[in-house]
Parts: structure tokens; sequence; C-alpha cells
């Protein structure tokens, strides 16, 4: 994975299947993107829900993050249903549908205990990485 501290958002990953992935992150109460939302009523922005789910979901990719990147290039019918607050451990299933050359094509959704916080279908675009 190519993220690091502080937007590293994946506690750990596995492949269930080369189509499917779960991954796990807990909210600890202390990460950079709660301290402004809310003061006193820290809630998980919907934005960063959608880092951690594709985040995620790159271990349905990630042979190929060895030469490339996986780089966000959409993210379509996005549902909130459930906030996300410091303690909860967020579950995230991502499915891949389609695969066509460099573009990557995910479901994924993030639960707590089952219960649905947010959907949604991710694009990916893999890009070479430069050398150094």
């Amino acid at each position: 994975m190519a993220h690091r501290e502080p937007m590293l958002l994946v506690d750990e990953a596995e492949l269930v299947s080369p189509t499917e992935t779960v991954a796990h992150y807990t909210i600890t109460g202390e990460e950079f993107f709660l301290k402004g939302h809310f003061p006193g009523n820290p809630i998980v922005p919907g934005v960063i829900l959608c880092e951690m789910m594709a985040q995620g979901s790159v271990m349905l990719f990630k042979d190929e993050l060895l030469t490339h990147l996986a780089l966000y290039v959409g993210i379509d019918k996005v549902k909130f249903k459930r906030s996300v607050l410091p303690g909860d451990t967020v579950e995230v299933n991502s499915k891949t549908v389609t695969k066509r050359g460099p573009l990557i094509i995910v479901d994924a959704q993030a639960t707590v205990e089952g219960q649905l916080c947010c959907k949604g279908t991710l694009s990916f675009m893999l890009v070479k990485k430069e050398a150094k």
C-alpha cells in the first residue's frame, strides 16, 4: 500500500477471493480529521469513509502496485447511512465489478457492527510509477 501515516486508513486487509477483499480500521479518536469535525462531537467525515473504502479495495490489485499507483478517477452512487464515531471499527468489503486494462471499477461498502455506514462504486486507474 502506498499510503503512510497520517493518511493510512487500514489496520488490516485480506484478499478473500480473487475478486473480493475485506479490510478493517479502528477509529481511535486521535485522527487528524476528527479535530475539527466536529469539536465536542467527533464524526468521521464522509470523504474519509470513501478514502477508507478506496484503501481497503487496493488489495484487489495489490500485485500491480509494485509498479503502478492506483489513482481515484471516479466515485459514483455513494450513499451515507450511519455516522462513524471514535471507538468504531469500520469493516470495508470490496468486490471487483470490471477490470479493463488499467481501469478497475469496484463496489465497496463500509459497515460498523454489521450496520451499513457508506457504500458506493469506486473507479481506479493504474498509472505506471515514475523511476526515481
